[in-house]
Order: structure tokens, then C-alpha cells, then sequence
């Protein structure tokens, strides 16, 4: 048996995840503005944390850089190799793991990235502890999250509204976009961060289609309609629920999701 309280938390995260790769093709330019944030350069040593199916791992490894990848879901692990294959970057050492438990000695990268993954570990000290423990005396993190005040983490706090709650001590990974937040849970290891924004960009025929695209790739929302079908009075509830809140950012065909970059050198 697992000594880690927030196993079952990160077995259920390991399954839900699972469907997510048509959802990561939409975050391939984050991935770019994420490494050329990272400023990443050839010969580095670089780790993604939370790869997925591995858009920043690879748009890293094409800048030369030397990557090794990490991810709870062997599922999405299997789909990084693929598109790896497919860009010709098939160096990249890729790792079933735990960010909360990093498989790699002290002092073995020069920088560590991290796009919408590592906010789901639990214990956000623990994460930021092990980042900075894997990482070379002077290297720096960068990470890409989502702001509680914009789309995805007003979606996080409307599936929290409607599932049972996190085992206590979870961390809520919305508050990962929050600067202030940020600042200080890397106050211990790392010097002042920077930061910067962006906006992700969802093509969409409807935010009906989006919903729909949603509940099939974006494990929280497929999860909250599994949970609902035996309840179709309660289920179109929420589905109304969940347009209304999109539709504000949803202009032109496009569903607007705002992200934070951090980035910050360890001490």
C-alpha cells in the first residue's frame, strides 16, 4: 500500500487524463511561447514536468536542447513518443512519474518546464521542492497556468461546484495563475520571478461544439457527465450552465483562454 495520502487523488488524475490528446493540439503555440520564454538553448539539459503528449518537450528538443519528459499517464506517454517519431526528435527520454516525486538525481537539469502540469500536484511545496532539487546550482524554472480569474479556472471552480470535494489538503491548481500565490511558493528556492501572458485559442463552430469537444478530451468535464447520465434533467442544467460561462469569451469562432508564464532562477 501507497504511503502517500493523495494516492488515490493522482490514480483517479492518471485515469481521468487520459483522454486529453485532442485537446493538446490546441496548446502547441503555448508550448513555443513557453520555451522562448524558457529561453531555452541548445546543449541544455532540459525536463518537462506534466509533458502530456509532449508538445513542449519536442518544441524544446527542436532547439537543440537535451530533453527527458515526465507525465502520471502512460496513455499520453504513448502519443509523446508517437509525435516525437513523427518530428524525427527521438532522443527524448520520456518517464511514467510524480511531480511531487521526481525520479532524477540533484543537480541534473538546466532548466525545468512545466505547461498546465504541474499545478495538479497536490502539494504545491512539495512540487516546487522537487523542481528545484532536480535542477543544476543557477538553473531556472518556467511554467504556463491558468489564471482563477479568466476561462479555465473559472471551468476548474464550475467542475469543483459539481463534484464531490478533493481530499483536505489538496491544493485548488487555479491558484498556480496567480501571481502573488506563485511568488511566494518559489520564495524559498528561487529568486524574484518573472512573468508574462498570453492567450490560447480555441477555434470553435459554436460554444455548443466546444462544450461537446470538451466532454469527450478534458478528463474534469468527462468525468462530471459520466457522473450525470443516469440524471438528464441536471445534466442539461449544467450544460447551459457551462455555455453560459464560455460564451463571454468566445468572439469570432475562437474561445479565448488567457494563461500566465513564470519564470524564476534558483538560488
Amino acid at each position: 500500500m501507497s504511503s502517500d495520502p493523495f494516492a488515490e487523488l493522482k490514480n483517479r488524475q492518471r485515469e481521468m487524463w487520459a483522454s486529453f490528446a485532442p485537446t493538446a493540439m490546441f496548446t502547441t503555440p503555448v508550448a513555443a511561447h513557453l520555451v522562448k520564454f524558457a529561453g531555452i538553448t541548445a546543449g541544455q539539459s532540459v525536463l518537462d514536468v506534466g509533458t502530456g503528449t509532449g508538445v513542449v518537450a519536442i518544441t524544446a528538443a527542436r532547439s537543440g536542447a537535451r530533453v527527458t519528459a515526465l507525465d502520471l499517464t502512460p496513455e499520453l506517454l504513448e502519443q509523446a513518443r508517437e509525435n516525437a517519431r513523427i518530428a524525427r526528435h527521438e532522443g527524448i527520454v520520456w518517464t511514467v512519474g510524480d511531480a511531487e516525486q521526481l525520479p532524477y538525481p540533484d543537480a541534473s537539469f538546466d532548466v525545468v518546464v512545466s505547461q498546465f502540469g504541474h499545478m495538479f500536484a497536490p502539494r504545491p511545496q512539495l512540487a516546487v521542492a522537487e523542481m528545484r532539487r532536480v535542477l543544476k546550482p543557477r538553473g531556472h524554472i518556467a511554467f504556463a497556468t491558468w489564471p482563477p480569474e479568466h476561462l479555465v479556472g473559472r471551468m476548474f471552480a464550475f467542475v469543483g461546484s459539481h463534484s464531490p470535494p478533493p481530499p483536505e489538503g489538496a491544493a485548488p491548481p487555479s491558484l498556480w495563475g496567480n501571481p502573488v500565490v506563485v511568488a511566494d511558493r518559489l520564495a524559498k528556492h528561487f529568486d524574484l520571478p518573472f512573468f508574462e501572458r498570453g492567450t490560447m485559442a480555441i477555434p470553435a463552430l459554436s460554444v455548443a461544439h466546444l462544450r461537446v469537444f470538451m466532454e469527450h478530451s478534458v478528463g474534469p468535464i468527462q468525468k462530471l457527465v459520466e457522473r450525470l447520465t443516469n440524471e438528464p434533467a441536471k445534466l442539461d442544467a449544467i450544460r447551459a450552465e457551462f455555455e453560459e460561462l464560455v460564451t463571454p469569451y468566445y468572439v469570432d469562432n475562437i474561445v479565448h483562454q488567457s494563461y500566465l508564464l513564470t519564470r524564476a532562477q534558483a538560488r
